[in-house]
């Protein structure tokens, strides 16, 4: 599976991710294309810095089995929850701005130094690094299909 820890598919999604512009319509949802782009950016922030946030009950009991079920599949389904921290409505954004910081986000995967099951997912619970990279490579390329990048 692939991983944002692996430097060809790490460039490989940056390339995309340069493709996208203001003009990219989504394929599905409710986010124009600035709005995904800071939507990833604070979902790879919550990776980074660790951000510990509020987990509702229902990941407690079922999240591993999900992150489990999801590692094996080969993208996201479409139309998945997010947690609310993550929900991104501001009009006014800029998408430059955000893809320039997104990018860097991304590349510093090989700078990713916390110990496994340090890092807590809002619903899937602990993760390790393997974890964390496989995911985190599903989640930015299921964002840039969304907008046939």
């Amino acid at each position: 599976m692939k991983t944002l820890f692996d430097n060809a598919e790490r460039q490989e999604l940056i390339s995309r991710l340069d493709k996208l512009t203001a003009e990219n319509r989504p394929l599905w949802g409710k986010m124009n294309s600035s709005q995904m782009v800071k939507h990833c950016r604070l979902w790879e922030e919550m990776i980074h810095e660790n951000k510990l946030l509020k987990r509702p009950f229902i990941g407690r009991l079922i999240g591993q089995m999900i992150l489990k079920k999801v590692l094996q599949s080969p993208e996201f389904r479409r139309n998945s929850p997010t947690i609310p921290e993550m929900l991104v409505t501001d009009a006014n954004i800029d998408l430059n701005d955000e893809r320039r910081q997104l990018i860097t986000l991304v590349n510093s995967y090989p700078q990713y130094d916390q110990p496994d099951y340090s890092f807590i997912h809002p619903f899937f619970g602990k993760m390790t690094r393997d974890q964390i990279g496989k995911l985190a490579y599903l989640h930015l390329d299921h964002h840039l299909k969304q907008f046939g990048v």
